[in-house]
């Protein structure tokens, strides 16, 4: 997977991160700086110090740190879709073909270490998406984002899922609002399970990973919510 190449427009960013040594680093290093301080304690300033380079070279690169947020997820969820196509292209049967992409989306298998960007922490950025992606949504901006198309990445996605659910009940009525939810609930399950523990009957002390334990709820729930052809 250390050869895939996720490519994100050019809507999300000013100047593009991959164009540049100074671009990936700033990619890198604010994966690694958004992860251990929080989306909220960030800042162009921070990172710029952390790189040895200016806030405005920074700037260059990205209008400011909601922008950069939305790059990261879009580039998450972009691989992951990746992911989906490229481990159940052959798969013929729907049933067989849903039960692997919740293995993706749950991340079942160990992620590579480092993916596309050099220096870019993977399970760091997943850690990132699993406690910061609400935010790129939940703003007093929302409505002007979607205008400019920057939710894509989470719509594609959510449609392909979304598909496959129709694929396995045509008449099943709720597809969207399942994908969105299995997707959430892929991070926010393995959260509660590491930091609201009685929010949860996932548990971080199990034999059994957290990612595994995530991923038998979702699919006894998505399973037991399509299987029904007559709603």
């Amino acid at each position: 997977m250390s050869a895939v190449n996720i490519i994100i427009e050019d809507r999300y960013y000013t100047k593009d991160p991959l164009s540049s040594d100074l671009g990936r680093n700033i990619i890198a290093e604010s994966i690694k700086m958004l992860e251990h301080m929080g989306y909220e304690e960030f800042t162009f300033k921070k990172l710029a110090t952390q790189i040895s380079s200016t806030e405005a070279s920074v700037y260059r690169y990205f209008e400011n740190k909601h922008k950069l947020l939305l790059y990261l997820a879009t580039w998450y969820w972009s691989w992951l879709e990746y992911m989906i196509d490229y481990k159940t292209h052959y798969i013929k049967d729907y049933r067989d073909k849903l039960r692997e992409i919740l293995k993706i989306v749950c991340h079942t298998e160990k992620a590579p270490d480092t993916v596309n960007i050099a220096d870019l922490d993977f399970n760091a950025l997943r850690r990132l998406v699993q406690v910061e992606s609400d935010k790129t949504y939940l703003t007093k901006h929302v409505d002007e984002i979607n205008e400019q198309g920057l939710f894509m990445g989470f719509k594609s996605l959510c449609h392909k899922i979304s598909e496959v659910i129709l694929k396995i009940n045509p008449k099943y009525k709720y597809a969207n609002a399942m994908t969105s939810t299995i997707l959430e609930s892929s991070h926010q399950q393995a959260f509660f399970a590491l930091h609201l523990p009685s929010l949860t009957e996932i548990s971080k002390d199990s034999d059994t990973a957290i990612e595994t334990q995530v991923y038998d709820f979702v699919q006894d729930t998505v399973f037991k919510l399509i299987q029904n052809t007559n709603k």
